[in-house]
């Protein structure tokens, strides 16, 4: 069995945070993409690897980009950059559907952590501060942190990125629907595009993250009146 000296074990810990299984609630949220179903927006398994592939991008210049200066503001003991960046988390979520996401998922993933021998009280202390338990960004760089998985970021920012993948091709299977091969070749096209994202979102430097998309905030707000819906709102 692996250890805690192990050296394979940091990789272990990295796909276990970063699992769609870890129960954070993340399966509940389809990210406006059961609006967009609704909408006729995505109607086939071409579509939603299209609007997945939109998303991606916007995650690289925003959510991944905060990630990656999240893990090297903690590696320099940079409280000030944590805190802006908890902050800038935060007011970044436009929408009540996205602000409850954020906070419920931020939450849960402090209480597992709570839960885990990897953390002092100090520091759990430290992570409620700086996030409130909000902004799963945030309390994933923090969870990197305080489970020792010290690997090169664009690791870290991989095994994150491809977590939300099979996790939104879960979502789709469910609410376009999709089987399970058409849900394969969505996820073989979105992993064909994460080195770039990961690449782009390693090279965005603060001043120029962002999470601009309105048409993805109106129809997340179109979504809590949808008539029938699978996912939380």
């Amino acid at each position: 069995m692996a250890t805690i000296t192990d050296p394979v074990a940091p990789l272990l810990r990295l796909l276990w945070l970063a699992s769609p299984a870890l129960p954070i609630g993340a399966f509940s949220y389809s990210e406006g993409l059961e609006s967009a179903v609704e909408h006729g927006l995505v109607r086939d398994d071409a579509s939603a690897a299209d609007w997945l592939e939109q998303q991606l991008g916007l995650l690289a210049r925003g959510d991944l980009a905060a990630i990656a200066h999240g893990i090297a503001a903690w590696r320099a003991n940079d409280e000030t950059a944590l805190r802006e960046l908890a902050l800038w988390l935060r007011v970044t979520r436009d929408g009540a559907e996205a602000r409850l996401q954020s906070e419920q998922m931020g939450q849960s993933l402090l209480v597992w952590l709570r839960t885990q021998p990897m953390a002092t009280p100090a520091q759990l202390a430290l992570l409620a501060e700086c996030c409130g338990g909000h902004a799963p960004p945030h309390a994933f760089v923090m969870a990197l942190a305080l489970a020792g998985i010290d690997v090169p970021i664009e690791q870290a920012l991989q095994a994150q990125v491809f977590g939300w993948a099979e996790n939104q091709v879960q979502a789709a299977l469910k609410a376009v629907p999709l089987g399970q091969t058409a849900g394969q070749r969505v996820l073989t096209r979105l992993a064909a595009r994460i080195p770039a994202a990961v690449a782009e979102a390693l090279a965005t430097p603060p001043a120029r993250r962002q999470l601009f998309a309105p048409r993805l905030s109106i129809l997340a707000a179109r979504h809590e009146t949808q008539y029938s819906r699978l996912f939380r709102s």
